[in-house]
């Protein structure tokens, strides 16, 4: 049979040389297209995976040795994850894991009513889970990570599946308990609101190498300079001639119209349309950060293929 068949075997390093250090009480986004090596970066921090090669602590623990002393200061959160017992309400799983936390009633009281409160969960503590929406069921599964009082949070897609009010609500409750314990936190998303939302400095990778670790601002900027103007028209107008004078136009919805302007050209040009064109509702704003992360990974790519 071997004279038939032959398999060609590739090895694939899921994360290759990554590093970074982060610093107690920041927000960090951790970025990459599918397969990047996000998810497999976050289980090795959190303990779940030991490293081929390499070294990784968490507060001076190694975590895959999972000491105790470090269990007790993590949680890692996966949106496509439920610790939530199915048929029970949260409050049995809360009360479980108290039990498997070991952690004294006064603090667990304590900490379950402040989790009520910030997350609103009010009339779900005693409904079963299987009749929680997905928004009530994030909620509670949240609830259910930071009970033991967690410094360092991992989120793997935290809102992932929650309308847009649900992951208003779940963006607060993360900056506001990062602000209360100042805890740090590393979070992957898909939705690239959560990240300019919460994080200041984000954390690249691509194909399992960093690409970037820096400030989210520094990084639009270097990447994707010029500003996007919208604007709507008092009625619509065809003239992309005259348009095409003041920037690109990007995007055309009836008379709502969105152009690329340079930072340099952008004082007259909004000064252009305010006094000639009668326009309303202007907005100017920075590149949407897809857009910059595709331009991103495609120079990632293009210099691995010139290599």
């Amino acid at each position: 049979m071997k004279t038939l068949f032959s398999r060609n075997h590739e090895t694939v390093r899921a994360v290759d040389g990554v590093s970074f250090t982060i610093e107690r009480g920041e927000r960090v986004g951790f970025l990459g297209p599918n397969g990047a090596g996000k998810t497999t970066t976050l289980k090795m921090l959190s303990g779940l995976l030991h490293p081929t090669a390499g070294e990784c602590t968490v507060d001076g623990h190694v975590p895959f040795r999972r000491e105790v002393a470090l269990l007790e200061k993590i949680t890692l959160v996966m949106g496509q994850k439920s610790q939530l017992i199915w048929d029970l309400p949260p409050s049995e799983t809360y009360a479980l894991n108290c039990a498997v936390f070991d952690i004294p009633k006064p603090r667990f009281h304590a900490a379950l009513e402040e989790l009520t409160e910030l997350l609103e969960l009010g009339g779900l503590l005693d409904k079963p889970a299987r009749q929680l929406s997905l928004g009530e069921r994030m909620k509670c599964e949240l609830a259910a990570a930071l009970l033991h009082g967690p410094s360092v949070l991992f989120l793997d897609e935290p809102t992932i599946g929650l309308d847009v009010a649900m992951q208003l609500a779940v963006r607060d409750f993360i900056r506001r308990y990062n602000q209360a314990h100042q805890a740090t936190v590393l979070l992957t998303s898909h939705y690239m609101q959560d990240v300019v939302a919460l994080c200041p400095r984000i954390i690249v990778i691509d194909r399992g190498k960093l690409v970037h670790d820096g400030d989210l601002k520094a990084l639009v900027k270097a990447l994707d300079p010029d500003k996007r103007v919208s604007f709507t028209l008092p009625h619509p107008i065809n003239d992309d001639d005259a348009l095409g004078k003041l920037g690109a136009v990007l995007a055309r919805d009836g008379a709502r119209i969105t152009l690329r302007v340079s930072e340099r050209e952008l004082p007259g040009v909004v000064s252009h349309l305010l006094g000639t064109l009668e326009v309303a509702d202007l907005g100017i704003e920075d590149p949407p950060l897809e857009d910059v992360l595709r331009v991103m990974f495609g120079a990632a790519r293009e210099a691995a293929v010139n290599e």
